[in-house]
């Protein structure tokens, strides 16, 4: 077995939370076509490590008020998988789908780019102070602008390609030779009006040469002979979860795994992100169209919520989740919390059982309905999606969520770590 991979036993290990009360969306959730796979390794350790902790609580009226919001939110704006591809910055793949266009190629190499470097982007700084990247509002657009957060991750490789840096190029960027240490620190130089470097850099250039590396080694330069190996591996029947699996054995960075009280936990944000920002990239026009690259059916309903630091603090917001005393006064310090800490692992597992939770709710409400959008539309995935864009719109004051009972947002919890 492959280091990092996870072991039968473990899959098949059967566990609860509040009270042996389990979550609908995420154990019972199976068709016919997909057979009886087993649970997502992610749910089990959340599980878990909820009730070891003891310390993030999941709180039932507020899932249930925040399910109806989400519901509410994700039908109004119709918020679907399809909306990934609205973003300004994303790069779209050709439709109908064609693997021989070198668009798909493209677009699948730089999802693996974003997502092997998305993580830690948080900062002690003022927005104007913060780390932050100038270039266009939108691949269409003639405006620029400073971009922060995450996007500043995506708004400094899309400069780059647009400067003709290969930048998303595996067989560039594992290359010192073609593109050294002082190609990539140029490729993430801050804004002028930034006061600080892009947190982690040195972390990132050294995943950059060994995730590279490895793509080149074993899948001839680039992640979409990754993805076909995949295919050929599942005989075009894979899961999204099989890929996940397979980007955990093959590359030790997107491990996102953490020993608590002698227990592995696996959280896996960024591979199950990659995965999931690959789905929705190539999600078909309707969705009653099969997925080019996965075709079997609710493949993507077994991911959870990608456990970071921005969801949990809305879902903290919209009271699917509740904080004792003594963690808030520790975020409101901003102290900072270790990777695998008590407080660090009790809220990534109480994230990503909440927005199970929230699921079940949504599905309970659907239940019977016939819609066309089908029921990717709320998954934990797309979910997730719509919970992050929330974080981000309350935060910048575009937003405030109303007609449901809130908490005051408090700091989110700061972990300087490569995984999330």
């Amino acid at each position: 077995m492959a280091n990092g991979a996870v072991d039968s036993a473990d899959i098949q290990k059967q566990s609860s939370y509040q009270n042996g009360r389990h979550s609908e969306g995420h154990c019972d959730d199976r068709s016919v076509e997909e057979g009886e796979l087993a649970p997502n390794p992610v749910v089990r350790s959340a599980e878990w490590a909820y009730q070891t902790t003891d310390l993030v609580k999941i709180d039932n009226e507020g899932v249930r008020a925040a399910a109806e919001y989400i519901n509410r939110s994700l039908q109004t704006n119709s918020y679907t998988p399809r909306t990934w591809r609205t973003h300004a910055l994303h790069i779209c793949p050709p439709e109908p789908y064609s693997p021989t266009d070198p668009q798909t190629r493209k677009c699948l190499d730089w999802i693996f780019l974003i997502s092997s470097l998305n993580f830690s982007f948080w900062s002690d700084k003022s927005e104007t102070d913060r780390y932050g990247v100038e270039w266009r509002e939108g691949w269409n657009s003639s405006t620029s602008k400073v971009w922060t957060g995450y996007w500043s991750l995506v708004a400094a490789i899309n400069r780059a390609l647009e400067e003709s840096i290969p930048i998303t190029e595996p067989a560039f960027y594992s290359s010192p030779n073609r593109c050294s240490d002082c190609l990539i620190e140029y490729v993430f130089r801050p804004s002028d009006r930034s006061k600080e470097d892009m947190p982690l850099l040195k972390d990132r250039i050294r995943i950059l040469r060994e995730n590279g590396s490895i793509l080149c080694k074993d899948f001839g330069g680039s992640f979409q002979n990754f993805i076909q190996d995949f295919q050929r591996r599942h005989q075009n029947r894979g899961t999204a979860l099989q890929l996940v699996q397979m980007v955990t054995e093959t590359f030790p960075t997107f491990r996102d795994e953490a020993l608590f009280k002698g227990r592995k936990l696996y959280f896996w944000k960024r591979a199950q992100i990659l995965v999931a920002e690959t789905w929705a990239a190539f999600y078909p026009p309707s969705p009653t169209q099969p997925h080019p690259l996965f075709p079997t059916t609710a493949a993507i309903h077994h991911l959870t919520m990608f456990a970071d630091y921005r969801v949990p603090q809305i879902m903290h917001h919209l009271r699917i989740l509740a904080y004792p005393a003594s963690l808030i006064s520790t975020l409101r310090s901003g102290a900072m919390l270790e990777t695998g800490c008590r407080e660090e692992v009790s809220i990534r597992a109480g994230s990503i059982l909440g927005v199970e939770e929230v699921r079940a709710e949504i599905r309970k409400m659907r239940r019977g309905e016939r819609r066309e959008e089908g029921e990717d539309a709320s998954s934990s995935v797309v979910i997730d999606f719509c919970l992050w864009d929330l974080a981000k719109s309350v935060e910048g004051g575009r937003e405030s969520v109303g007609g449901v009972e809130t908490v005051e947002m408090v700091p989110a919890h700061r972990t300087r770590s490569i995984w999330y």
